[in-house]
């Protein structure tokens, strides 16, 4: 295939063309396609060389330098050529992360907790003006320079000077926090304001492809970059990309041989693998897991939808015995089945952190260590492992006493928010009511699906409506802290205390006294995990015992692990396995069958 055709869900259109200002998968699928790095990873999921050549730390992780190629360049929409890529580029990009005004906090946590002085600089651009914000940059003898600690010895040489040993600071180079900008365009541009909303066809690109058309909510078309520095690799000579408002759509153009890779739906894989004279049953391919671990995310200060809070629902989950129940009783097998018909057990997932972040040094995954520490049972394939009934009944038991006597109705009713205009989103939750009504039983809670019109984020997580969300995590960079940081008690810069769990926002009683005091020990432990920089066994242990922790009292229920079934003509072994980062869409070295693999051929892989 020299010209690709994918189809994706209306859903996942992109909100920003700034992958420096980006915090979801939902752009970066198509920005890493037109936006170079220091590094990428191949299809082993390794670090390889991308704008940096070589890289190198010779003193444990405190400092590392990353030599970069003196081929790559700036292109605009149409391939012309507007400047180098150098090391000012990653400079700029770096002080534009930082900048609170610029960036308006995305993407700031690891850099300001790795890289010397990135915390005191972002502090420092909080306390001024947006015009004096936006005044600064990082030119020779810039407040930048002098505060953040990155030398540039040339033109191609960077140095990253680390608050401690960071033995991982490499994995941070595929994910967009490190990435470059050019000052040179934010200047064409106009400036910070005019930078946050270029477009395709005034920005830059230094990717393997640039996007020559963008019909918003309809379709967007790659097109290769023809002065891509990488002039070894494979690339399609162009990419489109059709937004379609269901998976269904999708199918049926696959059927009609549009596009050129479908996930498939529970019933689309059920109607298929029962019927062997189908003419696609032989072209049924488990699709790669997605680099995701998908947890329920509890909101620990909900509001009803006149702004006054929800008391029930707040001071039902403020209490350990009613979180555990659900982690002991709640079956999500038959769910399961949404996502993986044939083997849904696959999904099965018990950790916060994803399958294959990290391993110890004898090979074991860094989620078995959760799983030990969690006292849990070898998985069968058959039976969800963490699952109880006598302790199930003994917390359900002791929650509802507990609970009746601070004043909690029953049964507790939890709000769980979809898409009005997916019918296939409430299928799913349909099932899941089922669930909540078969294993944890209406006399106890009752999900109580509602909806909401364009955006979840702006009508439901942001005046904290849910009473919890199923969100999925993909790793930033290669440790475990990265994951567990999300949970963190009072830090500003931990997403899922800030975005979806509210816990910051707890006021302290007799009934959030002991949910305040574990999520407090909990990030305790992360500190101390975190200061083992020499011993990445005993780092990664000593994570994994506050993960255990974590899940231990029901501060996040860890509820599945991305695996499905598709229709692809893409090999999807050819395709980048970035553990981390931002790059798993990345359209390069791609081989493809015109045909469409069969289940034979893939296995074969």
């Amino acid at each position: 295939i020299t010209d690709l055709v994918l189809a994706k869900v209306s859903s996942s259109e992109l909100a920003t063309f700034n992958l420096l200002n980006s915090e979801t998968s939902a752009d970066t699928q198509y920005l890493t396609n037109i936006w170079d790095g220091l590094l990428e990873v191949n299809n082993y999921g390794e670090l390889v060389p991308c704008i940096a050549e070589e890289w190198s730390t010779e003193d444990g992780g405190l400092t590392w330098t990353f030599n970069l190629r003196d081929n790559a360049t700036w292109v605009d929409v149409n391939g012309n050529e507007m400047a180098q890529v150098t090391a000012q580029d990653f400079l700029t990009g770096m002080e534009w992360v930082l900048n609170f005004y610029k960036n308006d906090s995305a993407n700031t946590s690891m850099p300001m907790e790795m890289i010397e002085g990135a915390e005191e600089y972002y502090e420092y651009t909080k306390s001024l003006t947006q015009e004096e914000a936006y005044a600064l940059d990082a030119s020779e003898g810039s407040v930048f320079r002098e505060m953040v600690n990155i030398e540039t010895p040339d033109d191609y040489t960077l140095v990253y000077h680390c608050t401690t040993e960071k033995p991982y600071f490499d994995t941070l180079a595929v994910y967009q926090s490190l990435y470059p900008i050019s000052q040179a365009m934010i200047d064409e541009l106009g400036g910070p304001d005019a930078t946050k909303a270029m477009n395709n066809e005034n920005m830059w690109y230094n990717g393997p492809y640039t996007m020559t058309s963008y019909i918003q909510g309809n379709e967007k078309v790659f097109t290769k970059n023809p002065l891509y520095w990488d002039t070894d690799c494979t690339l399609f000579d162009t990419v489109t990309v059709k937004l379609v408002e269901s998976n269904d759509v999708a199918f049926q153009l696959y059927e009609n041989n549009e596009v050129d890779y479908v996930q498939l739906t529970e019933s689309q894989l059920t109607t298929i693998a029962r019927d062997p004279s189908h003419p696609l049953y032989d072209y049924l391919v488990p699709d790669v897991p997605s680099h995701f671990s998908y947890q329920m995310q509890f909101n620990y200060n909900k509001m009803n939808e006149d702004g006054t809070p929800d008391t029930n629902w707040n001071t039902a989950i403020a209490n350990e015995n009613f979180r555990k129940s659900w982690w002991y009783g709640l079956d999500l097998s038959e769910w399961w089945k949404r996502q993986n018909a044939i083997d849904p057990m696959s999904c099965e997932n018990n950790a916060f952190t994803m399958k294959g972040l990290v391993y110890t040094s004898d090979g074991k995954d860094y989620t078995q260590l959760v799983e030990e520490n969690l006292g849990l049972p070898e998985k069968n394939g058959e039976t969800m492992v963490r699952l109880d009934a006598d302790q199930f009944e003994q917390c359900k038991a002791q929650a509802i006493e507990e609970l009746t006597a601070a004043g909690v109705t029953f049964p507790v009713t939890v709000d769980y928010y979809i898409s009005a205009s997916s019918q296939t989103a409430l299928d799913s939750a349909n099932v899941l009511a089922q669930t909540f009504s078969d294993t944890l039983g209406d006399d106890y809670v009752k999900l109580n699906i509602k909806t909401y019109v364009n955006a979840i984020n702006t009508e439901v997580v942001t005046p904290k409506l849910q009473a919890f969300v199923i969100n999925g995590w993909g790793a930033d960079y290669g440790d475990p802290q990265n994951y567990l940081i999300q949970e963190s008690y009072g830090n500003d810069n931990a997403y899922y205390s800030n975005t979806y769990t509210n816990i910051n926002l707890v006021e302290e009683n007799e009934y959030t006294a002991d949910l305040i005091n574990s999520y407090k020990e909990f990030t305790s432990m992360l500190e101390e995990a975190d200061k083992i920089t020499d011993d990445l066994d005993a780092r990664y242990q000593a994570f994994a015992e506050a993960e255990a922790y974590l899940i231990q009292h029901g501060l996040s229920i860890p509820q599945s692990c991305g695996t499905g079934w598709c229709l692809t003509k893409i090999d999807l072994y050819s395709k980048m396995r970035a553990i981390y980062g931002c790059q798993n869409d990345k359209m390069k070295n791609w081989i493809t069958n015109s045909e469409g693999y069969t289940t034979a051929e893939m296995e074969a892989r």
